[in-house]
């Protein structure tokens, strides 16, 4: 059986400066691409999830509307499809991706088992095709996009972590909640080894 590492939303508008930024998120950026420098060939697959949404309508409600984002279920115009901030944040070395899947398009998707590849192959079924078991996440936001794909990867089955230490949140305490919503749902919350001489800390499964 397959072991999958995921990278959610590590895009323009999701890092500083962007139109939704979360803050650290270029930093996050570059440590991934350190992580995967140090890991990538222990994977069988590694897949990227991206923003991909509609510029002419509101997204089924994704994007807000004259009343303002509430920044739970409604948010500013961000990620829209072929413009600068849906592109992977240049720290990102996107020459380690396998697959891209693209999610959001006209619906308020956060999980990245809602996105589907270019050739319009839901990700589900990306996994199942390189009998995937385990997978590992980090990226873009903990507290919605990260949280919604662990859930759903568990939902399916799969053994899941997510590294604490390689991704970032929107909001600090929904983003601890969001962690242990995926610890009770039978996941793992790891840490990674990229800290400065900690050789494997946290019991990280690497």
């Amino acid at each position: 059986m397959a072991r999958a590492l995921l990278v959610v939303d590590v895009q323009n508008d999701f890092t500083e400066g962007g139109a939704l930024a979360v803050t650290g998120g270029a930093a996050l950026a570059e440590r991934i691409t350190a992580f995967l420098g140090r890991h990538g060939d222990e994977y069988d697959l590694i897949v990227a999830s991206r923003d991909w949404h509609h510029g002419d309508d509101d997204n089924g409600g994704h994007f807000a509307g004259a009343e303002g984002p509430d920044f739970i279920d409604t948010w500013p115009v961000h990620c829209v499809a072929g413009t600068p901030g849906a592109d992977y944040h240049p720290e990102l070395d996107t020459a380690l991706i396998d697959i891209d899947v693209f999610k959001g398009q006209g619906t308020p998707d956060y999980s990245a088992f809602q996105g589907r590849t270019e050739a319009g192959v839901p990700l589900p079924e990306v996994l199942a095709e390189h009998r995937v078991h385990t997978i590992d996440i980090v990226g873009i936001a903990t507290d919605h996009c990260v949280r919604a794909s662990a859930l759903d990867a568990r939902a399916a089955g799969l053994d899941v972590a997510v590294y604490e230490d390689l991704v970032a949140g929107v909001d600090d305490d929904r983003s601890t909640a969001a962690l242990d919503e995926i610890r009770v749902a039978g996941g793992h919350v790891d840490h990674s080894d990229m800290d400065e001489g900690l050789a494997n800390p946290g019991g990280a499964r690497l």
